[in-house]
């Protein structure tokens, strides 16, 4: 059984139609690229799963559960998070109290208990210096306590929205290989969201392509980076 499924998923703002009759499935296990141009509906399309929106139209289903017009909250405590495109960390706390706010927050765990599970998904991210501020955080170490944040929430499906922007070849090799090690350990199905095509072809299992909210393409990226109709909204010579 698919860990996340939608059909039809559609979302319109006064006749704008940001996420146009998506379709797709995600498996335990797998890493999936969501790719498209500025405009695509890609970030949307996640606010939709994560239930930031509520669809227009169309269907949710999280584990065999009809989920569309869940809350956010109860979907974080089903088994689904998700990164934001801004990262904004709780500057007045520190790193380690970041990621704490996942544990209390999403499963009422007791602060002590927080503190035990937060300490060992950093360990796993290998995210270390965690009674420091964030503003001492380099890049990296800022979407590693992003990424162990949303961890905190034990989720089965965790969607990533630009996790790699700002990083430099060899920090983003690095967090590539994270992301295939907690995919792989934990179960996790995980949908990436990024701009560059080197990461998506390294990183993912399967991709599928939005442009103007509608998915053109889905299938394995050296198949989809072929499609003509991609190559024309979207890679040009970039695959």
């Amino acid at each position: 059984m698919s860990k996340l499924t939608t059909v039809g998923l559609t979302k319109a703002f006064s006749g704008l139609v940001a996420v146009n009759d998506v379709s797709f499935n995600m498996e335990e296990g797998e890493i999936l690229g969501i790719i498209g141009p500025n405009g695509a509906g890609k970030t949307t399309f996640i606010h939709l799963v994560s239930g930031i929106l509520m669809p227009t139209s169309g269907t949710i289903t999280f584990k065999g559960q009809d989920i569309t017009y869940a809350p956010a909250h109860q979907r974080s405590r089903m088994g689904i998070a998700r990164t934001y495109q801004l990262i904004h960390p709780l500057e007045n706390l520190k790193v380690i109290e970041n990621v704490m706010v996942g544990a209390v927050f999403s499963k009422d765990m007791s602060l002590k208990a927080a503190r035990l599970e937060s300490e060992r998904i950093c360990a796993e991210l290998e995210l270390e210096g965690l009674e420091r501020d964030t503003t001492q955080l380099s890049i990296l170490e800022i979407k590693k306590m992003e990424i162990a944040r949303a961890l905190a929430n034990e989720p089965e499906v965790l969607f990533l929205d630009e996790v790699m922007a700002g990083l430099n070849s060899d920090e983003t090799k690095h967090l590539i290989a994270t992301i295939q090690r907690i995919a792989r350990e934990r179960k996790l199905a995980v949908g990436v969201v990024e701009h560059v095509m080197g990461v998506i072809r390294e990183l993912t299992q399967r991709v599928i392509v939005l442009e103007a909210g509608e998915l053109i393409a889905e299938g394995p990226y050296g198949e989809v980076s072929k499609n003509p109709r991609v190559i024309e909204a979207y890679l040009g010579g970039a695959a």
